[in-house]
């Protein structure tokens, strides 16, 4: 017979805790003895096509065998989210989630003995927004079944953030790399790369005969960098214009920033 250990989230996202992969910090509640549970209660924000982490961990009795763990979302006015509202479920072989969180929400720690919650949730969207709800199925020796209340607000915004985008000193002649690094540290989809530039009095345009490259660095187990490069040479023509690097991901949410090259005479 399973124990299911029920705690209600209204969460906001916040995007720093997915860069900083931070550790679980919040409110520890016991309404029973050896059952608590410990969440992030304050405002969490995060923006349209990145990721955020949700911190989590609880405890059992030590004679309890957790089994999965269970994440749902549903409306604010639902007590209790029901099985067509399963966003993720540790068991691999469980596909019944919505359709819309397929493949985007995951565990920071896959072991769930371990007693750690925590998922990270990728390709955010706007609609992401609302109210998620924890259980966790174990394998007692006596049943029992436990409900924790704490709560937050989910915020999930438009995208602000701008990739960055690192210049080297040019010099006329000298070949030379640029580098521009997307926005948030997300194991999700790989954002697209466009790169434009634009000469004294042109129009915008794609940079082609250039040589680019998209590389993907992994900086934690849940956590990757994107970047793409851009190799040329430049020449004189190339002095007081600017370049542009657009990073496109998935929801079709894209960002850009565009910087001034400085070119050098030998």
């Amino acid at each position: 017979m399973f124990v299911l250990i029920w705690a209600t989230l209204l969460f906001s996202v916040r995007v720093s805790d997915a860069e900083t992969g931070s550790s679980v910090w919040g409110k520890q509640s016991c309404p029973l003895t050896d059952y608590c549970i410990t969440l992030d209660e304050g405002e969490i924000t995060a923006e349209a096509g990145l990721c955020v982490v949700i911190p989590c961990s609880f405890t059992v009795p030590e004679d309890i065998k957790v089994l999965h763990i269970v994440w749902f979302k549903c409306e604010s006015t639902k007590q209790r989210c029901g099985g067509g509202d399963r966003i993720f479920h540790s068991n691999t072989f469980s596909d019944k989630v919505q359709s819309e969180f397929k493949g985007r929400v995951s565990l920071l720690e896959s072991d769930v003995s371990q007693k750690n919650c925590s998922i990270i949730v990728n390709d955010l969207k706007e609609s992401d927004s609302g109210t998620y709800q924890l259980r966790v199925n174990t394998l007692p020796s006596s049943g029992s079944f436990s409900k924790f209340s704490q709560r937050a607000t989910v915020s999930v915004k438009g995208l602000s953030q701008r990739p960055t985008v690192m210049i080297p000193p040019l010099t006329e002649g000298q070949p030379t790399t640029l580098t521009c690094t997307a926005p948030g540290l997300c194991s999700g989809s790989e954002p697209a790369f466009t790169w434009r530039w634009r000469g004294r009095g042109e129009s915008d345009a794609d940079l082609t005969g250039n040589i680019t490259a998209f590389k993907t660095e992994n900086v934690a187990e849940f956590a990757k960098r994107s970047s793409s490069t851009l190799s040329f040479s430049p020449s004189a023509e190339h002095h007081r214009t600017n370049i542009t690097c657009m990073v496109l991901f998935q929801g079709h949410v894209s960002t850009e920033e565009t910087a001034t090259l400085s070119v050098s005479c030998e």
